[in-house]
């Protein structure tokens, strides 16, 4: 047999391997833990540590799902925070995958540099950060009305959206606390886009999105958004690998 023929061969025998692996790993999760609701499971460089991604989270066991540990793995040779890597690469999108036309559209400059946020109305650290982004340069910001903290965050976010200029009512509300006066009552893309924050695990607010596919979480101060944006724009990333789900 050739040697390319056998490495080969090697090759396709520790992928089935693996994935024997994890399928055994997955039906005694589905056992023991039903309610953990596993979207990929992998595993590790490190001992006999199986990762379990869920709900946007990363677990550890072993194969025999003996312990579930919920905990930030670090390579103690390179110092490198082995989980938060696994977990951004996990949660990157396809930005362009993303329904524009449920967004509020917010351009400065020449728009040449783009991002998504999912903002609460009624999220004060949003506010902070909405006047970061209204002071960058070209820029378009897709702003996704995620209502998520009351009731009266849903009724905020349809009233502006039925607002004859929505960027308009959402900046009054926004940058100087003058709430939306529309009436809610015309067709919205709220409860779309509250399914479509779910199903990417976005828990809380404000939750940005660059090109390059990259979520952060929380209100990044204007230089760090700055820089962001500048590194995309000069070295845009490749669209992500599809892991294969077990």
């Amino acid at each position: 047999m050739k040697l390319i023929n056998r490495l080969a061969l090697l090759a396709m025998s520790a992928f089935a391997a693996a994935a024997f692996a994890n399928d055994a790993v997955k039906q005694e999760l589905a056992k023991k833990y039903p309610e953990v609701k596993a979207e990929r499971i992998t595993k590790t460089n490190y001992g006999n540590l199986f990762e379990i991604y869920a709900g946007g989270e990363i677990i550890y066991t072993d194969e025999k799902v003996t312990f579930l540990l919920l905990g930030t793995l670090v390579d103690a040779q390179t110092r490198v925070n082995v989980s938060e890597a696994r977990l951004q690469k996990l949660n990157t999108i396809v930005f362009n995958d993303l329904p524009f036309d449920q967004a509020i559209k917010l351009v400065r400059g020449n728009g040449s540099r783009r991002m998504a946020i999912f903002e609460d109305p009624n999220c004060g650290y949003c506010k902070k950060f909405e006047q970061d982004v209204n002071a960058l340069d070209n820029i378009t910001a897709y702003i996704f009305a995620y209502p998520i903290l009351a009731q009266d965050s849903v009724d905020k976010s349809k009233s502006i959206w039925c607002s004859p200029d929505r960027l308009k009512a959402w900046q009054d509300l926004m940058l100087r606390e003058k709430p939306p006066t529309a009436k809610g009552t015309c067709d919205t893309p709220i409860d779309k886009v509250l399914a479509l924050g779910r199903k990417m695990n976005v828990t809380g607010t404000p939750t940005t999105f660059f090109e390059d596919g990259e979520r952060i979480s929380g209100a990044l101060p204007k230089d760090r958004i700055e820089a962001k944006l500048a590194a995309v724009k000069a070295a845009p990333a490749p669209a992500p690998t599809v892991e294969a789900k077990r």
